[in-house]
Protein backbone atom coordinates (compact mmCIF):
# COMPACT_ATOMS: atom_id res chain seq x y z
CA UNK A 1 0.00 0.00 0.00
CA UNK A 2 2.77 2.55 0.76
CA UNK A 3 4.45 1.75 -2.70
CA UNK A 4 1.04 2.99 -4.50
CA UNK A 5 0.91 5.92 -2.37
CA UNK A 6 4.57 6.84 -3.22
CA UNK A 7 4.26 5.88 -7.06
CA UNK A 8 1.11 7.92 -6.80
CA UNK A 9 3.05 11.05 -5.56
CA UNK A 10 5.98 10.35 -7.97
CA UNK A 11 3.45 10.78 -10.83
CA UNK A 12 2.06 14.09 -9.04
CA UNK A 13 4.83 15.68 -9.02
CA UNK A 14 6.00 14.47 -12.51
CA UNK A 15 3.03 15.76 -13.45
CA UNK A 16 2.82 18.80 -11.81
CA UNK A 17 6.26 19.97 -13.58
CA UNK A 18 4.94 18.80 -16.98
CA UNK A 19 2.29 20.78 -16.48
CA UNK A 20 4.52 24.09 -15.21
CA UNK A 21 6.70 23.45 -18.38
CA UNK A 22 3.88 23.56 -20.74
CA UNK A 23 2.63 26.30 -19.41
CA UNK A 24 5.93 28.44 -18.99
CA UNK A 25 6.27 27.56 -23.09
CA UNK A 26 3.07 29.21 -23.55
CA UNK A 27 3.91 32.23 -21.72
CA UNK A 28 6.69 32.59 -23.50
CA UNK A 29 5.65 32.00 -26.51
CA UNK A 30 3.00 34.07 -26.50
CA UNK A 31 4.73 36.90 -24.89
CA UNK A 32 2.75 37.00 -21.61
CA UNK A 33 3.69 39.54 -18.58
CA UNK A 34 6.48 38.20 -16.46
CA UNK A 35 5.50 37.11 -13.10
CA UNK A 36 5.16 40.73 -10.84
CA UNK A 37 7.11 40.51 -7.59
CA UNK A 38 4.99 42.76 -5.95
CA UNK A 39 1.75 39.94 -6.62
CA UNK A 40 3.69 37.47 -5.86
CA UNK A 41 4.93 39.37 -2.07
CA UNK A 42 1.36 39.70 -1.90
CA UNK A 43 0.37 36.34 -2.50
CA UNK A 44 2.98 35.19 0.17
CA UNK A 45 1.44 37.86 2.80
CA UNK A 46 -2.21 36.22 2.02
CA UNK A 47 -0.92 32.33 2.18
CA UNK A 48 0.05 33.12 6.13
CA UNK A 49 -2.37 35.33 6.77
CA UNK A 50 -5.16 32.85 5.42
CA UNK A 51 -3.07 29.79 7.76
CA UNK A 52 -3.69 32.13 10.43
CA UNK A 53 -7.09 32.19 9.82
CA UNK A 54 -7.94 28.70 9.00
CA UNK A 55 -6.14 28.03 12.70
CA UNK A 56 -8.84 30.95 14.46
CA UNK A 57 -11.74 28.92 12.43
CA UNK A 58 -10.89 25.77 12.98
CA UNK A 59 -10.78 26.73 16.93
CA UNK A 60 -13.83 28.59 16.81
CA UNK A 61 -16.02 25.74 15.28
CA UNK A 62 -14.42 23.54 17.93
CA UNK A 63 -15.83 25.95 20.61
CA UNK A 64 -19.41 24.83 18.84
CA UNK A 65 -18.82 20.84 20.67
CA UNK A 66 -18.22 22.19 24.04
CA UNK A 67 -19.27 24.33 26.46
CA UNK A 68 -17.28 27.32 26.08
CA UNK A 69 -18.72 30.38 27.24
CA UNK A 70 -20.09 32.98 24.42
CA UNK A 71 -17.56 35.33 25.33
CA UNK A 72 -14.83 33.18 24.63
CA UNK A 73 -17.00 32.64 21.10
CA UNK A 74 -16.94 36.61 20.95
CA UNK A 75 -13.54 37.27 20.67
CA UNK A 76 -12.72 34.27 19.12
CA UNK A 77 -15.44 35.88 16.64
CA UNK A 78 -13.22 39.34 16.39
CA UNK A 79 -9.94 38.01 15.68
CA UNK A 80 -11.53 36.21 13.04
CA UNK A 81 -13.07 39.52 11.71
CA UNK A 82 -9.67 41.08 12.11
CA UNK A 83 -8.11 38.24 10.16
CA UNK A 84 -10.81 38.85 7.44
CA UNK A 85 -10.10 42.52 7.10
CA UNK A 86 -6.61 42.57 6.51
CA UNK A 87 -6.62 39.40 4.12
CA UNK A 88 -9.57 42.54 2.38
CA UNK A 89 -7.07 45.20 2.51
CA UNK A 90 -4.52 42.53 0.68
CA UNK A 91 -6.85 41.72 -1.74
CA UNK A 92 -7.84 45.26 -2.40
CA UNK A 93 -3.70 45.98 -3.53
CA UNK A 94 -3.85 42.64 -5.70
CA UNK A 95 -6.91 44.19 -7.56
CA UNK A 96 -5.37 47.45 -7.90
CA UNK A 97 -2.17 45.86 -9.34
CA UNK A 98 -4.05 43.41 -11.48
CA UNK A 99 -3.43 44.65 -14.91
CA UNK A 100 0.31 44.34 -14.27
CA UNK A 101 0.04 40.39 -13.03
CA UNK A 102 0.65 37.50 -14.99
CA UNK A 103 -2.07 35.49 -16.40
CA UNK A 104 -1.58 32.72 -13.38
CA UNK A 105 -1.42 35.59 -10.96
CA UNK A 106 -4.68 37.11 -12.25
CA UNK A 107 -6.56 33.66 -11.76
CA UNK A 108 -5.14 33.72 -8.13
CA UNK A 109 -6.50 36.97 -7.55
CA UNK A 110 -10.14 36.31 -9.47
CA UNK A 111 -10.13 33.15 -7.22
CA UNK A 112 -9.00 34.25 -4.09
CA UNK A 113 -12.32 37.20 -3.95
CA UNK A 114 -14.98 34.95 -3.93
CA UNK A 115 -13.92 32.96 -0.78
CA UNK A 116 -13.27 36.12 1.00
CA UNK A 117 -16.37 37.57 0.65
CA UNK A 118 -17.97 34.10 1.46
CA UNK A 119 -15.91 34.77 5.00
CA UNK A 120 -16.76 37.86 5.14
CA UNK A 121 -20.54 36.86 5.01
CA UNK A 122 -20.32 34.38 7.20
CA UNK A 123 -18.45 36.25 9.60
CA UNK A 124 -20.79 38.96 9.54
CA UNK A 125 -23.48 36.73 10.02
CA UNK A 126 -22.31 34.55 13.04
CA UNK A 127 -21.52 38.15 14.54
CA UNK A 128 -25.34 39.39 14.41
CA UNK A 129 -26.23 35.62 15.66
CA UNK A 130 -24.11 36.09 18.71
CA UNK A 131 -24.79 39.57 19.26
CA UNK A 132 -28.97 38.65 19.16
CA UNK A 133 -28.67 35.47 21.30
CA UNK A 134 -25.33 35.09 22.72
CA UNK A 135 -26.74 32.45 24.65
CA UNK A 136 -27.72 30.68 22.04
CA UNK A 137 -24.52 28.74 20.93
CA UNK A 138 -26.08 25.65 19.93
CA UNK A 139 -28.06 26.88 17.50
CA UNK A 140 -27.71 24.58 14.11
CA UNK A 141 -27.75 27.63 12.20
CA UNK A 142 -25.09 29.60 14.31
CA UNK A 143 -22.83 25.88 14.05
CA UNK A 144 -23.37 26.18 10.31
CA UNK A 145 -22.23 29.69 9.82
CA UNK A 146 -18.86 28.65 11.76
CA UNK A 147 -18.79 25.30 9.93
CA UNK A 148 -19.26 26.86 6.82
CA UNK A 149 -16.54 29.63 8.16
CA UNK A 150 -13.69 26.63 9.00
CA UNK A 151 -14.38 25.32 5.55
CA UNK A 152 -13.84 28.46 4.00
CA UNK A 153 -11.04 29.34 5.25
CA UNK A 154 -9.22 25.63 4.80
CA UNK A 155 -10.30 26.25 1.04
CA UNK A 156 -8.60 30.04 1.13
CA UNK A 157 -5.35 28.47 2.49
CA UNK A 158 -4.89 25.41 0.43
CA UNK A 159 -5.77 27.35 -3.02
CA UNK A 160 -3.63 30.70 -2.12
CA UNK A 161 -0.60 27.81 -1.04
CA UNK A 162 -1.00 25.75 -3.90
CA UNK A 163 -0.90 29.08 -6.13
CA UNK A 164 1.83 30.26 -4.03
CA UNK A 165 3.70 26.67 -4.71
CA UNK A 166 2.90 26.72 -8.66
CA UNK A 167 4.77 30.02 -8.48
CA UNK A 168 7.80 28.77 -6.68
CA UNK A 169 7.38 26.13 -8.91
CA UNK A 170 7.29 28.18 -12.17
CA UNK A 171 11.00 30.24 -10.88
CA UNK A 172 12.94 27.34 -10.00
CA UNK A 173 12.11 25.66 -13.49
CA UNK A 174 13.17 29.45 -15.65
CA UNK A 175 16.24 29.37 -13.43
CA UNK A 176 16.92 25.67 -14.53
CA UNK A 177 16.03 26.42 -18.06
CA UNK A 178 18.47 29.38 -17.56
CA UNK A 179 21.24 27.73 -16.34
CA UNK A 180 21.05 24.34 -18.32
CA UNK A 181 21.00 26.51 -21.58
CA UNK A 182 17.50 24.75 -22.41
CA UNK A 183 16.18 25.45 -25.82
CA UNK A 184 12.56 26.11 -26.38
Amino acid sequence: MRYRVAASCAFCVALLFAVVFSAHLQTKAAGLPEDNNEVTQLLEDIKVQAADLQRDSDELESFSRSNVSWESHAAELEAIKERINKIGQTIQKLQNMRSSASPWQQEAIDRIIPVAQKLASNTTAAIEHLNQSPKRLQDPQYKQYLTSNAEAARQLSNMVKDFVDYGKTRNTLERLEKRLEVSR
